[in-house]
């Protein structure tokens, strides 16, 4: 088989997949930030031991972490109107998924990088008359960021590659374009050779930023 790669084709569709990339972007940034927040607060919830409010936690947790990403995109938006009775746009369950599922992970790691540290700290931070928000604010979660900081970036790398799956409810991210544009072209070869290129410039920068932390963190406690 002698195929002829024309990736010159393609620049008539260069339009395409700016919009992909910068869909893909936003999706990232939006959910990664709502994500968080939605993590820090389930992290803070699960802190407190109430048994009452850490069962649901925890079942929120295990539930968007133990079944595919995928799986819960499509059952939120074909699936959850029927329960509701209320039409989803597609756009509100790729954000919404995208951000629970985020925050799922993200509450693992601030809850993990907290109680990380010793004992001690919390106690000694209290024998001089702090109050536990303070204890929580000045003392602990300067010392647990450095150790959150490594795994919220390979989790947020992940959020971005992520991303490409809310393309089969018809998001126009990078991923839906380019099927778009192979639809137009018929040439696979060089629409998904240029997609998997765009996101390893996007992905590779960010990898390495997360391996240069880790490197820092380790040196810090050596």
């Amino acid at each position: 088989m002698n195929y002829v790669w024309d990736f010159a084709l393609l620049t008539k569709y260069s339009r395409l997949f700016w919009i992909g990339i910068g869909w893909t972007m936003a999706y990232t940034i939006g959910t990664v930030v709502l994500g968080t927040l939605i993590g820090l607060a389930v992290a803070m919830l699960r802190l407190k031991k109430w048994k009452l409010i850490d069962w649901p936690a925890m079942a929120y947790i295990e539930i968007f972490r133990c079944t595919p990403l995928l799986v819960q995109i499509i059952w939120f938006y074909y699936a959850f109107p029927v329960v509701i009775g209320v039409n989803i746009p597609p756009h509100v369950a790729a954000v919404s998924v995208l951000s629970l599922y985020g925050g799922a992970f993200y509450a693992e790691i601030f809850r993990g990088g907290i109680e990380s540290l010793e004992r001690g700290q919390w106690d000694a931070a209290r024998a001089l008359g702090l109050k536990s928000w303070l204890v929580l604010r000045l003392v602990i979660l300067p010392q647990a960021i450095r150790r959150m900081l490594p795994p919220y970036v390979n989790q947020s790398i992940i959020q971005l590659k992520n991303t490409s799956l809310v393309s089969v409810i018809a998001v126009p991210d990078l991923l839906y374009n380019a099927t778009l544009i192979n639809a137009d072209t018929y040439r696979p070869l060089e629409v998904y050779t240029v997609v998997a290129a765009i996101y390893f410039i996007i992905l590779f920068p960010a990898t390495l930023l997360a391996q240069r932390l880790e490197r820092k963190l380790a040196a810090g406690h050596a």
